[in-house]
């Protein structure tokens, strides 16, 4: 059996997959004053994106589209994502000043040594979901044992957490291919997604797909989350407020009016149609805003919540028990700002 100390390596070592092991450069959008040698806010800052633009970036984009960074005094270069892109590894070695990630694989890399630090979490409720026919006779994950064939990615924290949780002895897994093409020809198969998309291209293709969520397991991990480095809070706490609440305002702005950042994002990602980002800005509403979170509160995260999903971590293998302390991994203090 493999130890958990080989496990938790494992996990991380599938989420930094692509990562280059030479050093560090240093960041281009660090600026030093000549005279004095005193570190300044840069107006040019990185920020990376964990995948091609899509609606779940949406608000960051529309703080680009509508001004928000501009008047904050920023000029930020969004980097496209994608199959390989390890961005807490690429914030934590400060190739990049800020990234966008997800908060499980903010612990996972920081029991690995990459210490990053979430300060603002622009989804309250997580959009990864299982979809299943509507025909197959599942409501909930719970009776997921019941579906032939399930395609999910094998060492991702949450589908770890599912087969703990749910009973899949009668299952087989397969590898997630990216695209619902599967799903399309066998009322037998279910297959991970995100909520904001592929149950939309589904029914594009006159499939009923039923969409399981997995917050309702409990597994809720914080989702488009802004990280940097505690290096670069504790020496530019002011460029980290403007990123921070320039951000917010974009999130805020995607919610209530979408078009035009739609249109932003489909320019930068041709395989983002207008009709599925508008679906997905729908989809986001209730994802980001929240009974607990509501839009005066929106990015704002809990230390109750960053220890239940720790805790859960520990419990299939992907950290050691005692290796992080959530009260380094998020902070608040940028969104309690005035």
């Amino acid at each position: 059996m493999r130890s958990l100390s080989a496990r938790c390596l494992l996990v991380f070592a599938a989420l930094c997959l692509g990562c280059s092991d030479g050093p560090a450069p240093p960041p281009n959008d660090v600026a030093t004053d000549s005279a004095d040698g005193i570190v300044r806010p840069p107006t040019a800052v990185s920020l990376q994106l964990n995948w091609f633009p899509e609606a779940e970036h949406g608000g960051f984009f529309a703080a680009d589209v509508h001004g928000f960074y501009d008047d904050s005094k920023l000029d930020v270069e969004i980097r496209p994502g994608g199959p390989g892109t390890q961005v807490v590894t690429q914030v934590a070695t400060g190739r990049v000043l800020f990234g966008i990630t997800n908060a499980d694989r903010v612990l996972v890399g920081q029991a690995a040594g990459a210490e990053t630090v979430a300060v603002m979490a622009a989804m309250q409720v997580s959009p990864r979901c299982v979809i299943v026919h509507e025909n197959s006779g599942i409501r909930s994950l719970q009776d997921l044992g019941q579906v032939g064939t399930l395609a999910v990615s094998s060492t991702a924290t949450w589908s770890l957490f599912l087969q703990k949780t749910v009973d899949l002895k009668g299952v087989q897994l397969v590898p997630y291919t990216g695209n619902v093409s599967q799903f399309l020809l066998n009322d037998d198969f279910a297959q991970q997604g995100y909520s904001i998309s592929e149950p939309f291209v589904a029914r594009l293709q006159m499939a009923q797909p039923r969409v399981l969520m997995v917050s309702d397991l409990g597994f809720n991990p914080y989702t488009s989350v802004l990280i940097t480095t505690p290096e670069v809070i504790r020496t530019r706490p002011e460029l980290v407020a403007e990123m921070v609440k320039a951000s917010v305002s974009g999130w805020l702005k995607y919610l209530d009016a979408p078009s035009q950042t739609n249109q932003a994002i489909s320019n930068r990602n041709e395989d983002m149609g207008l009709p599925i980002l508008a679906f997905g800005a729908r989809e986001l509403k209730s994802l980001c805003v929240t009974p607990e979170t509501p839009r005066t509160k929106l990015g704002r995260m809990t230390t109750a919540r960053w220890k239940t999903l720790l805790g859960q971590l520990v419990d299939v293998e992907a950290i050691e028990e005692g290796k992080v302390d959530v009260s380094k991994v998020f902070t608040n203090r940028f969104l309690d700002e005035p």
